[in-house]
């Protein structure tokens, strides 16, 4: 252990001395490594932490969740958008027949939606969402309230004036979005709405997903009298039992959905089941085709890193011929040269990745500021970089090492 230690020890030190004899050159040699392992970090962090993102907002559409509408959400350039126009929306009645038709669902919910402005004595905000729910929507969005109530199934029965409010449009209107909670709002139509509960502060989705932050929450029933129901984007939600796999239940939703539209067996589905969890799949499948992009110009920087520190090595081994000789001549054996040259060499590629994980660092900090999210370097990601220095170092050191290690001490030591 202690001889391990004495190499370890001698090889840092000829690594230093090197890096101060020769500051530009190495730098220079090293910039490659420093290039490939920050391409490696910044992108398997960056797209790491996009995709906890967004599989964050994706999960906040609602785990075990299916939306019946009438669009196909996949969406791409082919996308047949005629072939939907056509097709009736969802209803209100459609819903209440599902509640009853579906024993795999938990939990049935309606929704429309629209834009419009809200407004408070003098203030007003455009585009504000306008969501109108049906009572088992919180089941399966669930909303937390930072002060006030939600709506109670009294809300729903009575298609009572009163809404729940995102932060952004409370904090926009009022100052301080706590004060938003007792007062009139003045909504779509000049309808007035009593301000009953205050969502707690959500931030920005990168998926475009409910966005709570700049949202109005009321019954379905007070909605519709601002609203037509078929214009303003009605969907069906429907949250399987934790138990029923996803395939039963949509098995089951295609079969109810049929029933309730009167299709025959001839005819074509003419509403569309969007899984969630198929979206979440589908974005892991594009984030590991980014990840691949990253490797391949990552690997590109590598190799052009790994020649230059294997020139400076080459180099390096010239420089200390009669060094080399003297220590041979002095007992020391070919793995000793051996494991000094690549350790060496190791230390040198772990300068670079260093280097580049500093130029990342910097970077992280103004991620939130850029992106829209904060980039985390995660322990596995820093973990594989200093692996990689290694094994870049161990393999561009290889052949100098073994030149080295196989001198002959009398001729290494009548070198100049």
């Amino acid at each position: 252990m202690r001889r391990v230690l004495e190499i370890l020890g001698s090889s840092l030190n000829l690594t230093w001395q090197e890096f101060k004899s020769h500051k530009v050159r190495t730098l220079l040699s090293l910039t490659g490594v420093a290039f490939g392992i920050f391409c490696i970090i910044s992108v398997l962090a960056t797209v790491d932490s996009l995709e906890k993102q967004v599989q964050k907002d994706i999960q906040a559409l609602g785990t075990n969740t299916v939306y019946i509408d009438k669009w196909v959400y996949a969406g791409g350039p082919d996308y047949p958008w005629w072939r939907y126009m056509k097709r009736p929306s969802p209803s209100y009645d459609e819903m209440l027949i599902l509640k009853h038709k579906v024993p795999a669902a938990s939990s049935v919910a309606f929704n429309i939606s629209t834009n419009s402005y809200v407004g408070f004595e003098n203030d007003v905000i455009n585009n504000v969402n306008y969501y109108g729910i049906t009572e088992e929507f919180v089941n399966i969005q669930p909303v937390e309230i930072e002060l006030g109530r939600y709506l109670q199934p009294a809300d729903y029965d009575f298609a009572a004036n009163v809404v729940v409010i995102g932060y952004t449009v409370a904090e926009t209107l009022f100052g301080k979005a706590e004060k938003a909670v007792g007062n009139t709002l003045i909504l779509k139509e000049g309808k007035r709405a009593l301000v009953i509960g205050l969502i707690k502060k959500q931030g920005k989705s990168i998926v475009n997903g409910w966005e709570y932050d700049n949202c109005v929450l009321m019954p379905q029933g007070f909605m519709k009298q601002m609203v037509r129901e078929k214009n303003s984007n009605p969907i069906i939600m429907v949250q399987g039992r934790s138990t029923v796999p996803m395939e039963q239940l949509r098995d089951e939703l295609t079969g109810a959905m049929r029933s309730v539209r009167k299709l025959k067996p001839t005819q074509e589905d003419d509403f569309a089941l969007n899984d969630i969890d198929a979206f979440s799949s589908f974005a892991s499948e594009i984030f590991s085709g980014i990840n691949k992009g990253g490797w391949s110009i990552a690997i590109l920087s590598l190799i052009v890193g790994m020649f230059g520190v294997a020139n400076i090595m080459f180099v390096t081994v010239r420089e200390r011929t009669s060094q080399i000789g003297l220590k041979k001549a002095i007992g020391a054996k070919r793995s000793v040269i051996l494991t000094e040259f690549l350790l060496e060499s190791a230390f040198l590629c772990i300068m670079g990745g260093l280097l580049g994980l500093t130029i990342v660092f910097l970077l992280t900090l103004a991620s939130k500021a850029i992106f829209g999210f904060a980039v985390v370097i995660a322990p596995g990601i820093l973990i594989l970089a200093i692996s990689i220095c290694i094994v870049v170092g161990v393999l561009a050191g290889i052949i100098p090492a073994s030149i080295a290690a196989k001198m002959d001490p009398v001729v290494a030591i009548r070198s100049k």
